[in-house]
């Protein structure tokens, strides 16, 4: 029986290299260039350029287990099986294999490799629409391998995946199910029976959906995703994800610090475990907490915790609560080599500055909780002198049955930038799957900047990552201070002289240690396959031969000539030791 995490993900890998599948490593939970979503949600993002028919450097047959983060559903945390941070079993097929290959594989996945009897299993296939027929084809395969037809029902949206924004790939999908229940394995599969729990699902993606809302015939892919807090505790017979050995330490640790049961405080102790969990590894992948994007998130996940823990009776401060359960979290995963001094010091210093305002919050609370409503007025107030999360105070506002203005409360909040919640759902509406031409000027000029700036304030500046989309490129990139007018016009003049060159800007695919070797720049703490793709923008008045060489996804332009001019429209802190530009081409 497979106990642990790294073993669940060996035996996948494993599996699917003797399919030919090359591995992939995960991604940042922060995505690079793409302005669309907070987070990283599943291990298809990286890849959604390549579903088009982009060739990824690498191989046609991808795997990897992908850290996530998913919000939108952040309020049913709490239960048995959801969670903030997951972690995502994931292969692809890009062009090459499609439905016969990837049902089988899945099937002797869970059947041969984890020794799931076929017996516990039953599939959903897409029932048919105006845009796509129904899938007939996927349940004749699954029929062929020994799944009953009482054991396939046909649905509908729930067996259709995408586009992720207005247009681009999309297509049926079929879902694999578990009978996690010690009755009798029925003999007619039920979707609606919350005794069958999804383990994974092969999204078949047949179509591009257009500008006009057509469906056309495109590149075949496959993409499957399984989730490892969900089928560890499958496999392992556990109704609730927090039994299993990727949450008992840190259950037990909190148990420890609260001198209370399990049992007795299951809901409190499960959101602490989750968002502890997820605040240290947005942390290590270097998200700090504050009012905006993915700093909000962080910032909500952690007082949210310390609420809970509160109401556990925990003396949070006396003992560093955050922090010691932290230390449950970092040995499940040390493959993610966790920066621990860094994880510490900022869970510390957001706990401390919580808790120096909590009391004082919840008093005023109480005061405005003598009315049957609490005005958008003072929710803001709330949020802003005491430093409570609208979330919190709904909450708050629940449990003591009384309403709260939130349409009000939002207009209050229009000046700070949108909260999580649409964004982190993921609208692909441009981003990495964005290949217009502005979008691939704008990339390109991200690698003149990030090298202008090199020469400008010296080779210790590294690039900690960057967002693009049609309109702008946003750069963070690592300095201690505030540029001088000076020093953005020098940067701004050395971009626009490289773009009236007409420098000619190459790709070419090859090995990351030759590629670093070769001087390629790459982003600090990414991790990239054994093949990557260079990027380089030839200039013969250079020593080298070359401007600018970095790893990267793309797209680019040919030549800087179709760049036009190069404006810096702002610079600013990001966060402790990262700087931010944001600027335009016209």
């Amino acid at each position: 029986m497979i106990k642990n995490r790294r073993d669940l993900i060996k035996k996948y890998i494993d599996f699917f290299k003797t399919k030919k599948h090359l591995e992939i490593p995960s991604s940042s939970l922060v995505p690079e260039n793409d302005p669309t979503v907070l987070f990283t949600t599943a291990g298809m993002q990286q890849l959604v350029p390549y579903f088009g028919g982009r060739k990824h450097p690498v191989s046609k047959r991808l795997v990897n287990v992908q850290k996530c983060i998913r919000t939108v559903d952040i309020d049913e945390v709490g239960d048995t099986t959801h969670h903030t941070f997951f972690e995502m079993l994931g292969n692809w097929s890009l062009g090459d294999y499609f439905k016969k290959e990837a049902i089988e594989f899945t099937l002797e996945f869970f059947t041969k490799i984890l020794k799931i009897p076929i017996e516990n299993l039953a599939v959903t296939c897409f029932k048919g629409d105006k845009n796509s027929s129904k899938d007939e084809e996927a349940a004749e395969i699954w029929k062929s391998l020994g799944i009953p037809k009482k054991k396939i029902a046909f649905l509908g949206k729930d067996n259709w995946w995408g586009p992720a924004g207005e247009t681009g790939p999309c297509g049926p999908s079929t879902e694999i199910f578990y009978w996690k229940s010690d009755k009798k394995v029925p003999e007619k599969f039920d979707p609606e029976d919350n005794n069958w729990v999804e383990i994974g699902n092969d999204v078949l993606l047949t179509y591009n959906k257009n500008k006009e809302g057509k469906y056309d015939e495109s590149q075949k892919n496959i993409d499957f995703g399984g989730g490892v807090e969900r089928i560890l505790a499958t496999i392992n017979d556990f109704e609730d994800n927090y039994e299993t050995s990727l949450f008992l330490p840190i259950i037990k640790k909190i148990e420890k610090l609260s001198n209370k049961k399990y049992e007795e405080n299951k809901r409190l102790m499960r959101i602490i475990a989750d968002h502890i969990k997820a605040a240290v590894m947005m942390i290590n992948d270097g998200v700090t907490p504050s009012n905006v994007e993915q700093g909000y998130i962080l910032r909500r996940l952690i007082r949210r915790a310390v609420r809970n823990l509160r109401n556990l009776d925990v003396k949070i401060l006396e003992i560093d609560a955050t922090v010691e359960i932290a230390k449950a979290v970092i040995p499940i995963y040390p493959d993610y080599k966790i920066n621990k001094k860094l994880v510490f010091e900022e869970l510390k210093k957001e706990e401390t500055k919580f808790q120096t305002t909590l009391e004082a919050g919840l008093r005023k609370f109480q005061k405005m909780a003598t009315d049957k409503i609490i005005s958008g007025k003072e929710a803001f107030l709330l949020f802003q002198s005491y430093g409570f999360p609208i979330e919190m105070t709904k909450e708050l506002a629940n449990e003591k049955g009384i309403k709260l203005d939130i349409e009000q409360y939002n207009k209050e909040f229009k000046k700070h930038q949108k909260l999580s919640r649409t964004a982190a759902a993921g609208k692909f509406k441009s981003g990495l799957a964005d290949d217009s031409e502005s979008t691939r000027k704008l990339h390109t000029a991200t690698h003149l900047l990030n090298e202008a700036l090199r020469r400008i304030l010296g080779n210790s500046v590294q690039q900690k990552g960057s967002n693009i989309n049609p309109e702008r490129l946003r750069f963070d990139f690592s300095f201690n201070r505030k540029l001088t007018q000076k020093e953005i016009k020098d940067v701004e003049n050395l971009v626009n002289k490289k773009i009236k060159s007409g420098l000619k800007v190459k790709k070419e695919n090859t090995k990351l240690e030759q590629a670093k070797k070769s001087g390629a720049q790459a982003v600090f703490g990414a991790k990239y396959p054994e093949i990557v793709s260079v990027y380089t923008i030839i200039d013969s008045s250079e020593k080298k031969g070359w401007f600018s060489k970095e790893i990267c996804t793309g797209p680019h332009v040919e030549n800087t000539k179709k760049l036009g001019r190069f404006i810096i429209k702002k610079e600013e802190s990001s966060s402790a030791g990262v700087r931010r530009i944001k600027a335009i081409l016209e």
